[in-house]
């Protein structure tokens, strides 16, 4: 089945759960998205993902258990539209089959990604997510304020480092891309040595357009309708637009006759590379190192990467998306954001 490969076989296994599991009965992939949605928002291009042969992602625990309960009654699809019955309301034949098929499934995908059933999250980043690439190299472009004087010779106890910007988001990500990439070349540059085969790569480009001119240039090619503006004179001013559309600024507050930073504007964006259109680039933005953080950590985070990289597979069908969100800062700490709440993304495009 599948090749034998447990990925393989999990996925081929929920299409012909849904193809082929009450006889003379086929549910269509937005049939089954739509009973999901009851308590979590679901897509056609989500449920696709899943049952995809080539390439498939197996589904999160929790997805997992609504599917199991779905195709555990045949109640299920007694009407239209199609509905998700709630577990405390199962009989006692129903509540066995749901027992079997949770055994066979969660089996089946802890096989997939490696472990046991409680053992899945922690294990799961390898070879997964939207941070997983089929080749490399993977290339990350990172801003640099070019405040060194590189005519000078270099200090011997100065880090190559010391001179890029956004060295949490580098740190984090960089760790990231290893893990999740192991067999894969990821290196990172800085904005300042950028050479030609660099733009061959996947690209991650890391911060603004005011010290990361690979990020101008990666806006401006791949037509995303999302502008950044700052202002010399005054940082605090800057903002991302929307083309003919709002304007997204940070907020700030007083205190003791200072300003502060309360919430920064992130933004991510990714689409197929301009100059190689086989591998793709990835801009992680923000007003302030801040939002550049809290962009990164959208799709690191333990506790919030498998609900946002949900989001993306939920809301954008195609290669090519960008959001706009927001990103608290708490203390002086940027907090990563849970695109799933209401009111963090200011902006998707393109739209529903």
């Amino acid at each position: 089945m599948a090749g034998d490969d447990p990925a393989r076989v999990l996925a081929q296994r929920l299409r012909d759960l849904r193809r082929s599991w009450w006889p003379h009965v086929s549910v269509t992939q937005g049939e089954l998205a739509a009973a999901l949605s009851a308590r979590k928002p679901a897509s056609i291009q989500l449920i696709s993902s899943w049952e995809r042969v080539g390439n498939p992602s197996p589904p999160p625990e929790d997805r997992l258990n609504a599917i199991v309960t779905f195709f555990c009654t045949r109640r299920s699809i007694q009407r239209r539209p199609y509905r998700l019955i709630a577990e405390d309301e199962l009989t006692t034949e129903e509540a066995a089959i749901r027992a079997d098929l949770a055994a066979e499934l969660f089996a089946l995908r802890a096989e997939a990604v490696g472990g046991s059933p409680s053992e899945v999250r922690r294990q799961s980043i390898v070879g997964r997510g939207p941070w997983h690439y089929e080749a490399g190299p993977i290339v990350i472009i990172c801003a640099d304020p070019g405040s060194e004087d590189r005519s000078v010779p270099a200090d011997p106890d100065r880090s190559k480092l010391s001179r890029l910007a956004d060295l949490d988001s580098l740190f984090e990500l960089h760790g990231y891309l290893r893990a999740v990439n192991p067999d894969l070349d990821v290196r990172y540059v800085s904005a300042r040595d950028v050479v030609e085969d660099d733009w061959t790569a996947h690209l991650v480009l890391l911060g603004g357009i005011d010290w990361n001119a690979a990020t101008s240039d990666a806006m401006r090619l791949t037509g995303v309708p999302v502008s950044q503006h700052s202002d010399d004179n005054d940082p605090s001013r800057g903002y991302f637009e929307v083309s003919g559309g709002d304007k997204f600024v940070p907020e700030f507050t007083e205190r003791g006759g200072s300003r502060y930073l309360v919430q920064d504007v992130g933004h991510f964006f990714r689409a197929p590379n301009p100059m190689n259109r086989e591998r793709s680039i990835t801009v992680c933005n923000g007003m302030y190192g801040s939002g550049v953080y809290g962009a990164v950590r959208s799709l690191t985070h333990d506790v919030f990467r498998e609900k946002n990289a949900d989001l993306l597979a939920q809301r954008f069908s195609g290669d090519t998306f960008s959001l706009l969100f927001r990103v608290q800062v708490l203390n002086g700490v940027a907090a990563t954001p849970d695109w799933t709440a209401p009111g963090t993304v200011l902006h998707t495009w393109p739209e529903d």
